[in-house]
C-alpha cells in the first residue's frame, strides 16, 4: 500500500524505522525485533540507506525481505550522494520489480572519505532533482522527504531553508517526515512555517527516545543542531544507570507522543535503532487500550 493513502486514510499513522545490520549474526536479531512490533500495527516500516550508498545492497535485501516476509508496508531510502542517474535508474527499477513502491527520497550525508565533497560534482546535486527523477521515470511510487523542525545543518538560513523543502514537494514529494526532536513546539512552528510556505503534503513526526547519556550524546553528533530541553537535560543528569536514563527517555517521548496526537499530527515515527523495547514502553506507557484506540 502507498503511505499517502494511509495518511489519508487513518487519523494518526504509526510507523518505524530500521537499519540494515552489518553483521550477519544481527539479522536474526533485527527480525526478531520487528516480529515483536508488529502486533502494534505499524501503519509503515521504513530502512535507512548508509552515507554514500554504503549500505545499498544490505539496504534493498532487507526492504525485498520484509515485502516477502511480513505484510507491512515498507519504504526504501533512496539517497544521491555516491550514485549517478543510471545506477538510481536501475535500484528503482529492482524495486519496482519487487511490488517496493515507497521510496524516501534524500540527498543523503556527505561521504566522509573525500575531503571538501561537493554536490556539483553528482548526477543529483539535491534531494528536489531525486524526486523529479522518480516522478518522471516511477510516476506510481509514493514518495516522501525529510524535514528538519530544527534546521537543516547545512542551511543556516531558515528561510532557504523552507524555500527547498517546498521545492521538494512542488517536485512531486507527497509527504514529509521530520528529524528527531525533543521539543514539541520546534515541530508546530515548523508545520505551521510549512503553511505559510503554501506546504500542504502532511507532515509525519520523527521521535527518538534517549535510552542513554552515550545514546545521548551519539544524537548530539549524528543529528547537528538537536536541541536537547534544559528540563529533559536536569532529569537526565539526575540518573545514576542507563536503566534510569531510559525511563526518563521513555516518559519524555510518551509525553510528546500524546501530546503530538491530542493535538492531530498526521503521524509518528519512531526511529527505533532496531531495538523494540523503548517503542514497546512507549506504547506500554500510553496504555493498551489507549495505544488501539490511536492506531485505529
Amino acid at each position: 500500500m502507498l503511505v499517502k493513502d494511509l495518511l489519508a486514510q487513518q487519523k494518526t499513522t504509526f510507523s518505524f524505522e530500521f537499519f540494515p545490520p552489518k553483521q550477519e549474526a544481527d539479522w536474526d536479531k533485527l527480525f526478531q525485533t520487528i516480529k515483536e512490533l508488529m502486533p502494534l500495527k505499524p501503519s509503515h516500516v521504513s530502512v535507512t540507506y548508509g552515507a554514500g550508498g554504503t549500505t545499498r545492497e544490505r539496504t534493498h535485501n532487507l526492504v525485498v525481505r520484509i515485502q516477502k516476509e511480513t505484510d507491512l508496508t515498507v519504504v526504501s531510502h533512496l539517497t544521491t550522494v555516491g550514485s549517478s542517474r543510471t545506477e538510481i535508474f536501475e535500484i528503482l527499477k529492482r524495486y519496482d520489480e519487487n511490488g517496493i513502491a515507497n521510496i524516501l527520497a534524500l540527498r543523503g550525508d556527505p561521504p566522509k572519505n573525500i575531503p571538501n565533497w561537493n554536490p556539483i560534482h553528482q548526477d543529483f546535486k539535491y534531494a528536489s532533482e531525486l524526486v523529479t527523477f522518480i516522478r518522471e521515470h516511477f510516476p506510481n511510487m509514493c514518495i516522501g522527504v525529510a524535514g528538519f523542525p530544527e534546521g537543516h545543518p547545512a542551511t543556516p538560513n531558515r528561510l532557504k531553508e523552507i524555500e527547498y523543502l517546498k521545492m521538494k514537494v512542488d517536485a512531486g514529494a507527497d509527504y514529509i517526515v521530520t528529524q528527531l526532536f525533543f521539543d514539541n513546539h520546534e515541530f508546530y512552528d515548523f508545520v505551521e512555517r510549512c503553511e505559510l510556505a503554501g506546504i500542504k503534503v502532511p507532515i509525519i513526526a520523527g521521535i527518538m527516545p534517549i535510552t542513554s547519556k552515550s545514546s545521548m550524546n551519539r544524537m548530539a553528533e549524528l543529528s547537528p543542531g538537536t536541541r536537547f530541553p534544559a528540563r529533559l537535560l536536569k532529569s537526565i543528569y539526575r540518573t545514576k544507570t542507563d536503566e534510569d536514563v531510559e525511563k526518563v527517555g521513555v516518559h519524555w517521548a510518551t509525553e510528546q507522543v500524546s501530546d503530538l496526537v491530542s493535538n492531530g499530527v498526521r503521524g509518528i515515527h519512531f526511529y527505533t535503532l532496531n531495538n523494540s523495547r523503548a517503542t514497546l514502553k512507549i506504547y506500554e506507557s500510553l496504555g493498551v487500550q489507549d495505544s488501539i484506540q490511536l492506531l485505529s
